[in-house]
């Protein structure tokens, strides 16, 4: 059964949906072949009620009237030409003695039926059915009639449904030609109109087929295509919009790496070069040694980097959410850079508080990104501050700095990985800084925004981490 369904799910839309058109098809004729065949069937019954019960009330009030019962045994053949057909059975008989008469041609036994009596009329509901050895319907009535000497005579009519059960036959026949008839040419037509009307499907299906990586600008055609297809195609192309988005940035990603690992690579064979050609001292070696170290320590923290927003990107990240005090957290990351921050001359300072529900472990990362960012690109004798703040349905946290002004259209890159301008604030000057601070922020269902206020002596500069009150926990 697994097989031919697993053929049938297989099989062409076009014939299936033909195929199941025409069974709904027969299915209806079928219905409605079967009432009519039914209908049919009940209206022969009821006239056959109608006939035998008529002849019978025939009968009775002939004999009734003046009519003796010798001249009854002498007329027979009278009453055999009063039958419906050559099969039909009529037999008249005085109660307790052998039938008058008694036509049976086919030797027949009459199903067993009760007499009405004298004085009651004959209704077809007296009608009694039986079938034949044969399988022939019977359908018979009896009933008393007093004669004109005063004995009481049994009427007894049956009608064997013969020609009908033969009409029935080939009506049925008839039906299930017309069944068969009407299958094979739903399905037929079915299959043309269903092939005709996918024309457009086949055709996104080719010009999909043609769509290549050197190809992702290629969209797929709305003209002319039906109401059903058209949001499909919409789709189809956002799709392709998106992921020739992603695989431009791959490019650049894959382009940007590159030349992030080759710089130090390079400086560092360099300088083992210019040292293994002639022969150091002990201190310049330990000088190259500790210079290669931190160019080592660079790298590592760039590879680290990278596959933490590889595992961000594919959501593979387990959040581990936690109730934290804003203002325990703003404290914590303000006395952790006050040390670097004097070294410029920089004063920070917290305000806000409140519960949030986070990963402690990245929104800690996310805020010391956004801060060390800050305390390297903020202008000397400033001010930094981190601010808590929140609306009906947001969590906001604020760093907010003063510096030199930030194009809208370089604010607007400043997430983007590896990206960096003149005046760029990407952390640690590897340009994943604030990457990191946007996938931690996508992980919390949340949003990261860049804003520049033009001022007399420069800009303000305000990063907002945007959490949603109602926190989506994603995991992995």
């Amino acid at each position: 059964m697994s097989v031919l369904t697993q053929r049938w799910r297989a099989a062409s839309l076009t014939l299936r949906s033909a195929m199941l058109f025409a069974l709904v098809a027969t299915l209806v004729v079928s219905v409605v072949g079967g009432y009519l065949y039914n209908a049919m069937r009940q209206e022969m019954l009821h006239r056959s009620d109608l006939q035998v019960t008529g002849r019978i009330e025939y009968y009775r009030n002939m004999l009734s009237r003046q009519f003796p019962l010798d001249r009854l045994i002498a007329n027979t053949g009278l009453f055999e030409n009063m039958l419906g057909n050559e099969q039909d059975i009529l037999i008249f008989q005085l109660q307790g003695q052998e039938p008058l008469i008694n036509v049976n041609p086919s030797k027949i036994s009459p199903p067993l039926i009760t007499p009405t009596p004298v004085d009651k009329p004959q209704l077809p509901s007296a009608v009694k059915g039986s079938v034949t050895d044969a399988g022939v319907p019977l359908r018979g009535v009896s009933a008393l009639v007093k004669l004109e000497d005063g004995s009481i005579l049994q009427i007894t009519v049956v009608h064997v449904m013969v020609n009908e059960q033969k009409m029935l036959a080939r009506y049925l026949w008839r039906v299930i030609a017309a069944v068969i008839a009407a299958f094979t040419t739903i399905a037929l037509l079915g299959y043309w109109v269903m092939r005709r009307e996918l024309q457009p499907l086949r055709r996104m299906a080719t010009e999909a087929a043609a769509i290549a990586p050197h190809t992702l600008t290629t969209r797929l055609s709305v003209q002319d295509a039906p109401q059903e297809l058209q949001r499909l195609i919409i789709s189809f192309n956002a799709m392709l919009d998106r992921i020739n988005e992603g695989y431009e940035r791959l490019t650049q990603f894959s382009a940007d790496l590159a030349h992030e690992i080759r710089t130090p690579v390079g400086a560092l064979m360099g300088q083992c070069q210019v040292a293994l050609y002639q022969p150091r001292s002990v201190e310049e070696y330990e000088t190259l040694l500790t210079t290669n170290m931190e160019e080592l320590e660079r790298i590592s923290r760039t590879i680290e980097n990278i596959l933490f927003l590889a595992r961000a990107t594919h959501t593979q990240s387990a959040l581990h959410y936690k109730s934290v005090n804003v203002a325990t957290e703003l404290q914590r990351v303000t006395d952790y850079f006050e040390g670097l921050a004097e070294e410029r001359n920089l004063h920070l300072v917290y305000e806000g508080q409140g519960e949030l529900q986070v990963d402690v472990m990245l929104f800690q990362r996310a805020l010391s990104n956004l801060v060390a960012n800050a305390v390297r690109y903020a202008s000397e004798d400033s001010q930094i501050t981190l601010r808590a703040s929140r609306t009906q349905d947001k969590h906001i946290i604020q760093v907010i700095n003063q510096g030199p002004p930030v194009p809208q259209a370089q604010l607007e890159k400043l997430f983007d990985r590896f990206y960096r301008a003149e005046t760029s604030r990407s952390s640690h000057g590897s340009g994943l800084g604030l990457s990191i601070v946007r996938a931690i922020m996508t992980l919390h269902g949340g949003d990261v925004q860049a804003q520049c206020h033009p001022q007399p002596s420069g800009a303000e500069i305000i990063f907002s981490l945007i959490f949603p009150v109602k926190v989506q926990k994603h995991n992995a």
